[in-house]
C-alpha cells in the first residue's frame, strides 16, 4: 500500500486536487486543439496528412499534470512518450514556457517537432524521444552521466531522471537491456511511468500482464509500484458485492475490458456481471449505481485519478530505480476512449466542441488562458519553481593536435588509438580529465589496457579488487568514483545510449566531457539507431569501430563488418574517419577529440583495424612545416601519398586496410610501365562534403580536393577499401574521370589475409587488373 498524502505545502489536499483537475482538463483540451489546428484549422494545400495522436496524449494527461505542477523539481528532468509531445508543449504553454501562437506550428517547418526534441522545439524539452526504447532508457543515461559529472566537476546537482513511456514501448528488447544492466540497479534517481493504456498502435493488447511486467522488474531490482483502480472504484470494492467486482476486473481479458469502455449504461448493466459467479452479487452491485456512476466507474483506473498519482510518487523509494504501473484510458475523456483504432483518429468538430464544453475551454478562442483562481495561481506558482538559471558553459580544454613523435616498425591502428589515450594523459592532462571511455565487455580486446591501469574504472563506490595482489594479472580492474572508464555488460545499445548522454552534459550542465565509445566495429549496425538518435539530440561523442571489415580474416562473416563506411559517410552530425597508418589514427583521434563538447561541435566515427602494417610506408615528411602539412590533408580527408613521375595513367585511392595493396599494385603497374599515383584517403564524408561544396551544395572547405587529387593529375581511378565499394565511387566526380570501385559486397569467409582479399577481389592481383582494364593496357 502506498500512504496518503494529506496535505499540501501549498494549499489544502482537496483545494490542490481541484486546482489540478482543471489544469488537467486545459491540458488535455490544448493537446487536442494543438493537433485538430495543424490538421484542419492551418492551411495544407499539398493535402498530405499531418497527423498527431489525440488519444495518445489524453491517457497522459492526468500524470502529466501531477508531475509539473506538484512533483518535480526545478532538478528533475523528464522523457515524455513520442506520441504524447502536444500534451507536453500543452504542460509548458501553462507553465508560460511557451506562447499561444506556437501552439498553431505543431507538424509545420520550423515550428513544434512531431516529437519531442531537444535540439529543434523551442520550449524546454528534456530528452528528444520519437524511437520507441530509445526515449525511455535515455534517463537511465542521463542520471549516471549526471552522477559522473557530479563526481568529478560539482554542479550537475541531484534530480529524479522519469521516463514516461507507452506499454506497447515495453516491446522494445532495448529496454530489458537497460533495466537489466549492473550499472543501472544503483540508480535510485531514475523512475519509469508506465501509461499501461493496454493498447498498441493497431488493436488492444490481448495478454498484456502487468504482474509479468511487475516481475521482471522486480527480478532487476527494481522497485515496481502499481496504480490500478481510482478511488471511485477503490469505494465500490468496499459496497456488498465490491470484492465481486475487483476479481471481474482483475480477470477479465484486455480486449473485453475495452468493450466495455464503448458501452452505453445500458449495456454496461448487462455486461459488467458477466456469466461466473460474480454475475449476481455484481448485478445487485451495478443496480445501486445510477448511469453516470457507473459510466466513470469502469473507467475509474489509478493513472487518471489525480489523488492516487500523488500518493504514489509520494512512495518511490530513492534507493533503487523505480516503474511505476499506471492503469489508464488511451483517448480517456474524447470520444474515442478505449476504441482499438483510436491511435491517430482525430475529433469531428462536433465532437472537439463537446469536449470544448467539458473542459470549459471555448472553441472559438482555444488559447484563451486559465480564468483567475486555484488553477492559474498554480500554474504560476511552478513555474517559478520550474524555471532553471541560464546554463554556465565551460569551453573544453584545448587538445593537442600532435604529440610530434613518428611512430616506427609495424603497428596497427587499433593499438594507436590506445596509445593516443595514453600520450594525451601525459600532453594535455586537462583535456584527458575530460575522457571518459565506455565499452561493452571488450576493454582488454580492443587495447584500452593501458588506459584502464591508469585512470581506473568508474564506480558510484569504491570496490574491492580481488586479483590486485595477483602477479598474473595484466589488467588492473580498480573500481572507484575516480575511474574514467565505464564497462557495461554486452549490449551495444546501452554503450551508445550512455554514450550520446556523456556527450550532452555540456548543454545540460555546462560541463564538458570528450566521450569515447569502443564496440567490434561488426555491432556498429547494431547499436546505429540509437547512435543516429543521441547525434541527432545534441550528444557528441566519438565512436571507435575495431577491429574491422573482412580484414579480421579468421573471424569469418559473422564478424566481419561491410556496411560501416557508408554508413559513417551517411550520418548526419558526424566526421568519420578510417587511417591507414599509426600516425593517422593518432591525428584522427585527437582532431575527432577537439569536435566534442562545444556548441559548434560534432561527434565522430573512427573505423580501427587490427592488420599489422609496416609503418615506414607512411613516408611522415621530417620537415616540420611538410609534416603539419600532411596533418592536415590526413584530418581533411586525403592525401597523395606516392606521386608518379610525370603524369600518371591511374590513380589508386585506398583507404585503410587496404593501403598497403595499393602500394603493392603501383609498383606492379610501374613494372608494367603504368604510372600510377597512389591517394590514401583518410574520410569519405568530408571528400564527399568537399566534392559537393563544390557544386554550392555544401559550406564545407574544398581545399583537400585540391591537394589530394590536382587537376593536372587527374586519370582515371581504382578505389578501394575493405568495405562496401560505393563507399568511395563518387571520386570519380572529382573531376569526371572513370572510375572502378573495389570492396566488398559479399559476406566474407574465414582464412588466411590473402585468401580473403582474393575471395572478394580486393587483392593486389585485382587492384593491378582493374588499373590495366581503365588504361586499355595489353
Amino acid at each position: 500500500m502506498v500512504p496518503d498524502t494529506t496535505t499540501s505545502p501549498r494549499t489544502g489536499r482537496q483545494e490542490l486536487l481541484t486546482a489540478l483537475g482543471e489544469i488537467e482538463q486545459r491540458v488535455l483540451w490544448l493537446s487536442a486543439a494543438t493537433i485538430d489546428h495543424a490538421n484542419r484549422v492551418r492551411p495544407n494545400p499539398t493535402g498530405l496528412k499531418v497527423g498527431g495522436h489525440q488519444a495518445s496524449c489524453a491517457s497522459m494527461v492526468s500524470i502529466m499534470t501531477t508531475l509539473w505542477f506538484h512533483e518535480l523539481t526545478a532538478d528533475d528532468r523528464v522523457s515524455v512518450k513520442p506520441h504524447a509531445s502536444p500534451a507536453l508543449h500543452a504542460v509548458n504553454h501553462l507553465l508560460g514556457e511557451l506562447p499561444a501562437e506556437a501552439l498553431t506550428t505543431l507538424r509545420s517547418f520550423g515550428g513544434l517537432q512531431s516529437y519531442p526534441s531537444r535540439t529543434k522545439d523551442p520550449d524546454p524539452v528534456d530528452y528528444s524521444t520519437g524511437s520507441v526504447g530509445i526515449g525511455a532508457t535515455a534517463p537511465i543515461w542521463g542520471a549516471l552521466a549526471r552522477r559522473y559529472v557530479e563526481g568529478r566537476f560539482p554542479g550537475a546537482g541531484t534530480g529524479r531522471q522519469y521516463a514516461l513511456l507507452g506499454d506497447a514501448e515495453l516491446d522494445e528488447g532495448a529496454c530489458w537491456e537497460a533495466v537489466q544492466d549492473p550499472m543501472v540497479a544503483g540508480l535510485g534517481e531514475v523512475v519509469w511511468i508506465v501509461d499501461l493504456n493496454r493498447q498498441s498502435l493497431d488493436r488492444v493488447v490481448p495478454a498484456l500482464s502487468a504482474e509479468r511486467l511487475a516481475g521482471m522488474f522486480e527480478a532487476a531490482g527494481w522497485q515496481v509500484l502499481t496504480l490500478k483502480y481510482g478511488e471511485q472504484l477503490t469505494e465500490l470494492f468496499s459496497r456488498p458485492g465490491g470484492e465481486a467486482l475487483r476479481t471481474r476486473l482483475d480477470t477479465m481479458g484486455n480486449p473485453e475490458y475495452q468493450r466495455l469502455l464503448r458501452c452505453t449504461p445500458a449495456e454496461l448493466r448487462d455486461r459488467l456481471p458477466g456469466t461466473g459467479s460474480t454475475r449476481e452479487p455484481l448485478e445487485r452491485l451495478v443496480a445501486t449505481l445510477d448511469d453516470d456512476a457507473l459510466h466513470s466507474a469502469v473507467r475509474n483506473l489509478g493513472g487518471h485519478d489525480l489523488g492516487a498519482l500523488l500518493d504514489v510518487y509520494a512512495a518511490i523509494d530513492d534507493t533503487r530505480p523505480t516503474v511505476i504501473l499506471a492503469y489508464t484510458v488511451k483517448g480517456r475523456g474524447l470520444h474515442s476512449e478505449g476504441h482499438p483504432q483510436n491511435h491517430s483518429s482525430l475529433l469531428t468538430r462536433d465532437q472537439l466542441a463537446d469536449l470544448a464544453t467539458r473542459t470549459g475551454a471555448d472553441p472559438d478562442d482555444p488559447w484563451r488562458p486559465l480564468p483567475d483562481g486555484a488553477a492559474a495561481r498554480l500554474c504560476a506558482e511552478r513555474a517559478g519553481e520550474l524555471r532553471r538559471p541560464p546554463v554556465e558553459r565551460i569551453a573544453p580544454p584545448p587538445v593537442p593536435t600532435d604529440f610530434g613523435r613518428t611512430p616506427g616498425g609495424t603497428g596497427t591502428t587499433q593499438q594507436a588509438f590506445g596509445r593516443a589515450l595514453l600520450d594525451l594523459s601525459r600532453s594535455a592532462p586537462e583535456a584527458a580529465a575530460r575522457v571518459v571511455t565506455v565499452s561493452p565487455d571488450v576493454s582488454s580486446s580492443t587495447n584500452l589496457g593501458g588506459w584502464l591501469n591508469k585512470v581506473g574504472v568508474w564506480s558510484p563506490t569504491e570496490r574491492v579488487d580481488w586479483f590486485a595482489d595477483d602477479a598474473e594479472t595484466i589488467l588492473h580492474w580498480r573500481e572507484n568514483p575516480t575511474g574514467q572508464h565505464v564497462e557495461l555488460g554486452i549490449a551495444e545499445t546501452n554503450l551508445v545510449g550512455l554514450l550520446g548522454e556523456l556527450g550532452a552534459t555540456w548543454s545540460r550542465w555546462g560541463q564538458p566531457l570528450l566521450p569515447i565509445g569502443i564496440m567490434y566495429d561488426p555491432f556498429v549496425n547494431r547499436a546505429l539507431e540509437p547512435w543516429q538518435f543521441g547525434i541527432y539530440a545534441g550528444g557528441q561523442s566519438l565512436l571507435v569501430g575495431t577491429p574491422s571489415g573482412v580484414t579480421l580474416a579468421p573471424e569469418g562473416g559473422a564478424h566481419q563488418s561491410i556496411t560501416t563506411p557508408s554508413l559513417g559517410l551517411e550520418q548526419p552530425g558526424c566526421t568519420t574517419w578510417e587511417p591507414a597508418f599509426a600516425q593517422d589514427a593518432e591525428w584522427c583521434v585527437l582532431a575527432a577529440l577537439s569536435l566534442l563538447g562545444r556548441p559548434d561541435g560534432g561527434s565522430a566515427y573512427l573505423r580501427l583495424s587490427t592488420r599489422p602494417v609496416d609503418q615506414s610506408l607512411a613516408a611522415v615528411p621530417a620537415d616540420p612545416a611538410a609534416r603539419e602539412r600532411r596533418r592536415r590533408q590526413a584530418v581533411a580527408g586525403a592525401y597523395g601519398l606516392r606521386r608518379a613521375e610525370g603524369t600518371p595513367d591511374v590513380t589508386l585511392a585506398a583507404m585503410g586496410a587496404m593501403v598497403p595493396e595499393a602500394l603493392a599494385a603501383a609498383d606492379r603497374l610501374a613494372s608494367l610501365g603504368v604510372a600510377a599515383d597512389v591517394v590514401c584517403v583518410t574520410s569519405p564524408g568530408l571528400l564527399f562534403r568537399a566534392t559537393q561544396a563544390r557544386r554550392g551544395l555544401d559550406d564545407a572547405p574544398q581545399w583537400v580536393l585540391d591537394q589530394a587529387f590536382p587537376a593536372d593529375r587527374a586519370a582515371p581511378l581504382v578505389t578501394l577499401l575493405d568495405g562496401h565499394p560505393h563507399t568511395l565511387a563518387f571520386l570519380g566526380t572529382v573531376h569526371n574521370t572513370p572510375v572502378t570501385p573495389l570492396g566488398v559486397t559479399h559476406f566474407g569467409q574465414s582464412g588466411a589475409l590473402d585468401e580473403v582479399y582474393r575471395h572478394h577481389g580486393i587483392d593486389t592481383e585485382s587492384v593491378v587488373r582493374a588499373a590495366l582494364d581503365l588504361t586499355h593496357r595489353p
